[in-house]
């Protein structure tokens, strides 16, 4: 399709929506493939205001069929190995849709067409936590709430598929494969284009094997959803919503059914800002207590793991959008999450992989102490 035909749909699905005369206001991009516009429209009570999202259909590669085995995975590409949604708007809609049911404060979508590629949304604004702190409002109270309002999609039941339009989208199991691929950007990316590093097969298969015993501590604690990119640039503080409701929540379509310190990893080892280190063993505290984690020091070790993994991955992905989609900025980002790494391989539970990090990839140390 080309850049006048997207126009074209795009303004018939807003005419439709009767959103025709809206002023468009578009926002920067991230790193994905989807593109947000802010309508401005007059209305009977004043200005009236939403979001477009735009997700051209098959921008990105195959998502991951429910049955499919790790080589047919493989096969399909990186979104059906880590289980991404890429750009199928039913994960974001039907997971919309399944957090406004549960009193969560996600969007409310207000017309969709998922065919042809776009969302028609609540606009929640533009107090993101990321852009109130410093300020008025302390970091510690705006984390501890959006602390609570993990612990309660933690206590909160999904099904097995979210629906919209009347199709669903399954929530699948954040499983071994998708977190060893995950970790595997860190090799493929940060040391082979960062670092200049070539690892032979034996030191790869070594790295595998670790992180395959290391998962095996994510099996102790009953599987919640997972965000997977739940931080301060997600969540928009809405304060005249009461409970859990008052964290607004983005950026969620590539949810998955997995370990809950997963998220609150995302949240207190920010690739994007210092949170203030004194407020994570508290903050793991309240998740751990409001969550009804019954085993402390097992989710301890599991929160060193998916660290460990997480900022793997993210030192991988930065890279990558900097060396393949010359974004450069994202290579300023890379010492602090150097340094949650680091941090993260303090735990006993990750010996054998720090181990391994000090002999193979000694570099990701001097990028923490930049």
């Amino acid at each position: 399709m080309t850049i006048s035909d997207r126009q074209a749909a795009m303004t018939a699905f807003l005419e439709a929506a009767g959103w025709a005369d809206a002023v468009h206001h578009p926002l920067p991009g991230d790193a994905s493939t989807r593109r947000y516009i802010r309508l401005e429209r007059a209305g009977e009570r004043g200005g009236e205001r939403a979001m477009l999202m735009d997700a051209p259909a098959a921008a990105e590669a195959p998502v991951c069929p429910p049955d499919a085995s790790p080589e047919e995975r493989a096969a399909l590409g990186y979104n059906a190995v880590a289980r991404l949604a890429g750009s199928n708007l039913i994960a974001f809609a039907g997971l919309a849709d399944a957090l406004c049911e549960r009193g969560f404060s996600a969007p409310t979508i207000l017309a969709s067409d998922v065919e042809a590629g776009f969302l028609l949304l609540e606009d929640l604004g533009d107090d993101l936590i990321a852009r109130l702190l410093p300020g008025d409002l302390h970091e510690g109270t705006l984390y501890a709430r959006a602390v609570d309002v993990l612990a309660a999609i933690y206590r909160s039941s999904f099904p097995a598929a979210v629906e919209r339009d009347g199709q669903s989208w399954p929530l699948l199991g954040y499983d071994a494969t998708a977190l060893q691929a995950e970790a595997d950007l860190f090799l493929d990316w940060f040391l082979a284009k960062q670092a200049g590093v070539t690892l032979d097969d034996a030191a790869r298969a070594d790295w595998q094997a670790i992180w395959a015993r290391a998962f095996k501590r994510l099996d102790h604690c009953p599987p919640g959803l997972v965000l997977r990119d739940f931080h301060a640039e997600n969540l928009i503080y809405l304060p005249d919503r009461d409970g859990e409701a008052n964290i607004g929540l983005l950026d969620f379509q590539d949810a998955l059914m997995g370990h809950p310190a997963y998220d609150l990893v995302s949240l207190l080892e920010d690739a994007r800002r210092n949170v203030e280190r004194k407020l994570a063993v508290p903050l793991k505290a309240r998740f751990v207590e409001q969550a009804g984690i019954a085993d402390a020091a097992g989710f301890d070790a599991a929160y060193a793991v998916l660290g460990a993994q997480r900022n793997a991955k993210i030192l991988g992905i930065f890279v990558r959008l900097a060396v393949r989609d010359g974004k450069q900025r994202y290579l300023d980002l890379l010492p602090r999450v150097a340094r949650h790494f680091v941090a993260d391989l303090q735990h006993p539970a990750l010996m054998p992989l720090h181990m391994w990090v000090k002999s193979h990839a000694p570099q990701v140390f001097a990028e923490a102490h930049k």
